[in-house]
């Protein structure tokens, strides 16, 4: 096996488990925004808020892959496979755990909004704490790339 392919694998695992975790987080809040506009129709632009945070982690693993391509040449070494394939595994791990619970902590704003409570706010500040580790995971795999330079 050629170390090139170590790196792609990684990068695939980066983009396709963000992916996933950001498709699930998102339709959990559709799901709660289209329960919560039975009771409350008004509120649709703070549901729609809500229930597109999760889709941020997709992208960290799409910007992933830019910050990794340069390094995607048939002539890498298998250490730099290797930083590549374990800079994905984690960015796509974390992307697809945080995109989930995020969106559960997005769904249960819009019930709650739904509800008649005045809780956006609150339910922003709490869903920034899942979309941290995301973001941590994305500055790694930046700071991995500047290593294997």
């Amino acid at each position: 096996m050629e170390p090139i392919i170590l790196a792609y694998i990684g990068v695939g695992l980066m983009i396709g488990l963000a992916g996933i975790g950001s498709a699930y987080g998102v339709s959990m809040g559709g799901n709660a925004a289209i329960g919560a506009m039975k009771k409350n129709d008004e509120a649709f632009g703070n549901y729609l808020i809500l229930s597109a945070l999760p889709g941020t982690q997709g992208l960290y693993g799409f910007m992933g892959y830019f910050i990794l391509s340069g390094y995607l040449v048939p002539e890498m070494s298998w250490a730099s496979a290797a930083a590549i394939f374990g800079a994905g595994l984690a960015l796509g791990f974390v992307g697809l755990l945080s995109a989930i619970r995020q969106g559960q902590v997005c769904a249960n704003g819009i019930a709650a909004i739904g509800s008649g409570y005045n809780v956006f706010g609150n339910t922003m500040i709490l869903a920034v704490f899942p979309e941290l580790y995301a973001i941590i995971a994305f500055a790694a795999t930046f700071l991995i790339s500047n290593a294997i330079a």
